[in-house]
């Protein structure tokens, strides 16, 4: 019986994968992997390795977790080492918490390798500090998907307006009318700065700049799409001093 890493490769940026989780990559004997892991961190894997797309084997997601699970379980009976490879931090939205138990209680060894989550990176390569000692000293990281019933319970955007300085949302940009509405409606200025990052880390790195009454009109004449993540509060304000790293595409208004 072998054992299982659920491996975080960060948000892009092969320089931000861990040493640890390289090293697996390097040793492991079967990679299965998400789709938003990108193809630099991809080449860490061992030539002689078994390679497997868990991003596009299956179409529906409902099925994409029972059987994904289910095929590590099956790599762990016959290989030494089996890598879950997860974009990010598979504890921050990746659903590493119910691979981990679901593989505990099928009878797998099976351990967790940190990886650096995106909603740090990509406002941290915008030039965007989550925390500032004149702007912000807290930080809530949201998902955006709970208006379209995949997550329960309902995120309570009323709290988090009222008590997070700063407020990152990973995987709203197609539900983010929605969220700007819930959150001026309890009492937000449509004049908070917003920041939309999408691919962050990456080359091909985008960025939209704008405020909460307005950013949806952006996105519209910008086209602006997903994968992004979404940066609220007056910490934006520090982007125009921190950010332009070199190569990073700028669409900001």
């Amino acid at each position: 019986m072998g054992k299982v890493y659920l491996v975080g490769a960060g948000p892009g940026d092969p320089g931000l994968m861990t040493l640890k989780g390289k090293g697996l990559l390097e040793r492991a004997n079967v990679v299965i992997y998400d789709a938003l892991v990108s193809p630099q961190v991809l080449d860490m894997i061992s030539p002689q390795a078994e390679k497997i797309d868990a991003g596009k084997r299956m179409g529906r997601h409902s099925l994409l977790q029972e059987e994904t699970t289910q095929l590590l379980m099956e790599k762990a009976q016959e290989h030494e080492i089996v890598v879950r490879l997860k974009g990010g931090d598979p504890f921050i939205f990746g659903r590493g918490g119910e691979e981990m138990a679901e593989l505990i209680a099928g009878g797998i060894s099976v351990e967790v390798v940190p990886g650096i989550t995106a909603g740090i990176a990509a406002a941290a390569y915008a030039g965007i500090p989550l925390t500032h000692r004149l702007y912000s000293s807290s930080v809530t990281f949201v998902t955006g998907h709970e208006a379209m019933g995949k997550y329960r319970p309902a995120v309570n955007w009323y709290a988090i307006a009222q008590s997070s300085e700063t407020i990152v949302i990973y995987m709203g940009i197609h539900n983010l009318p929605y969220i700007l509405e819930q959150l001026m409606r309890v009492g937000m200025s449509s004049q908070t700065p917003i920041a939309l990052v999408r691919w962050g880390t990456r080359p091909e790195q985008e960025e939209l700049i704008g405020e909460l009454g307005t950013i949806i009109q952006q996105m519209a004449k910008t086209g602006f799409s997903a994968p992004a993540i979404a940066v609220i509060g007056s910490v934006v304000k520090m982007h125009s001093v921190l950010s332009v790293p070199q190569g990073v595409l700028k669409l900001c208004s």
